[in-house]
């Protein structure tokens, strides 16, 4: 039997009888505690982010906090809305707690367990206690009471392991609070971007359609005094008619992001107040990214990967400890007696107390199993917690790159809108002195449409790369 179990002993095990008796003698003199301690998986770190205009900084733009970050007094109250009121976010703060009483209720495990209980019983041949009484055929009453405790010594540190995997699950249900946080007030800045981009392009489309009417007033005066044809006329129509088209469809989509918005708020759908508010009117700010390695230490989706990579690696010694017995102390106080005002006379007095020793001989491979699992476990946790950090370092590279092309492309859109704007005023100038065609002016004003809202696209698209900069480099969670 003996040779049998030693067979089913994890690699930590594999030695003689005699020498796991030395170990448990061992570990009972200096009190270890059995699996292996926390150590960081290392990740590969790269010295800086691939961006060719940024160099290694000390500083990073999450150490700012976002009301420094959307110098937008209305953003900044919708995020301060959001952050009391958001659904998800709440839920993610009741997590938190779940797992902080877990906690609580593994850490108990430390202290004695102390309880009471009392029975009144009333029959024949009765039991008092655990003795059997008979009386023949007299009807006897019973009453015991007690106290009564119970503990575990963590001899091997069993209990402390354990106590180490809830709390570091309870730490990842913070960092995930925190991810959420961080993912709300991007949530929120950004449908209010896009809400502020579609104000613009309905902007754009009710000048665009001033302007096609212009035009068609001017074709018409001279097609009444002979001097146009019907031909252009008509074409001014379609154009004046498919910008008026487009407007509803813009009035539609901002009625929707504002519902978006609210229901980000914890409101119901309504009208969003913007106070004025204008897209070209938000600047964006210039990004200190930090040094790549600070990512491990800021980024919550890798703090909660680390924590639960720490519970997966307590969780190795609890498997461990399954393998060596349990010890646990008892004690109990009381009095049994027949009558109830009896009960605490010193005859009737009952206690004791008791140590028991409990552990495994053959479990047919069961903690071996167990322990396997849990070096299994272990091991996805690492290299999940690596896969993200690599992923992280990955955003924030993208998000880098893109802030920098997206600086020149809107550059050069801003040059090619102003030409734009400058060809509308020439043609119409030109036609009216009889020098251009009406082809040539509605060319320019049609060209001049996309281009406006192409512009307004690259602004937003500026507003929200800085938004994903401020999400993946870990920010946002210093809220007041």
């Amino acid at each position: 039997m003996i040779n049998s179990y030693s067979k089913c002993l994890p690699p930590f095990l594999k030695c003689g009888i005699l020498q796991l008796l030395v170990m448990w003698s061992g570990m009972f003199l200096s009190g270890c505690t059995v699996g292996p301690n926390y150590k960081r998986p290392d990740v590969n770190s790269p010295p800086v982010f691939r961006n060719t205009n940024t160099p290694a900084e000390t500083n990073s733009l999450n150490e700012l906090p976002w009301w420094s970050i959307y110098k937008d007094k209305t953003l900044n109250d919708l995020i301060r809305t959001a952050l009391v009121n958001n659904y998800d976010y709440r839920i993610a703060v009741t997590r938190v707690e779940q797992f902080r009483a877990i906690e609580m209720q593994v850490h108990s495990q430390f202290l004695p367990q102390i309880g009471y209980n009392g029975d009144a019983f009333r029959g024949e041949n009765t039991f008092l206690g655990n003795i059997a009484t008979t009386g023949g055929s007299e009807t006897q009453n019973s009453y015991t009471g007690f106290l009564d405790a119970a503990w575990e010594v963590d001899l091997w540190g069993r209990i402390h392991r354990l106590d180490e995997s809830a709390l570091a699950q309870f730490l990842a249900t913070e960092e995930a609070r925190r991810g959420v946080e961080i993912t709300l007030i991007s949530d929120v800045a950004t449908a209010y971007f896009q809400l502020l981009e579609l104000d613009k392009q309905l902007e754009i489309a009710k000048r665009t359609k001033k302007s096609f009417e212009e035009s068609l007033n001017i074709f018409t005066q001279r097609f009444k005094g002979g001097i146009a044809s019907e031909l252009e006329t008509s074409r001014a129509q379609a154009a004046l008619s498919s910008t008026a088209a487009i407007i509803p469809g813009l009035e539609s989509q901002i009625a929707a992001k504002e519902n978006q918005i609210n229901v980000l708020l914890g409101q119901n759908p309504g009208p969003v107040l913007r106070s004025g508010s204008q897209l070209e009117g938000i600047t964006p700010v210039e990004i200190p990214s930090g040094l790549p390695s600070e990512l491990l230490e800021r980024r919550p989706d890798i703090r909660e990967a680390e924590q639960l990579l720490r519970s997966a690696n307590a969780q190795i010694g609890v498997a461990m400890g399954d393998f060596f017995p349990r010890i646990g102390l008892t004690a109990l106080y009381g009095g049994v007696s027949n009558d109830l005002s009896d009960i605490t006379l010193n005859h009737n007095r009952t206690w004791s107390i008791g140590a028991n020793l409990t552990g495994p001989i053959f479990e047919g491979g069961r903690l071996k199993g167990q322990y396997l699992q849990a070096q299994a476990a272990w091991e996805e946790a690492k290299l999940r917690y690596q896969q993200t950090a690599l992923k992280a370092f990955q955003e924030v590279s993208d998000a880098l790159i893109l802030r920098q092309k997206l600086e020149e492309v809107h550059d050069q859109q801003t040059v090619a809108v102003q030409a734009y704007q400058k060809a509308v005023e020439v043609s119409i100038k030109r036609y009216i002195a009889g020098n251009a065609s009406y082809f040539e002016v509605l060319e320019a004003q049609q060209q001049l449409f996309p281009a406006e809202n192409l512009l307004a696209q690259i602004h937003l698209s500026r507003l929200l790369v800085v938004v994903q900069l401020y999400k993946t480099l870990g920010g946002g969670w210093q809220s007041t």
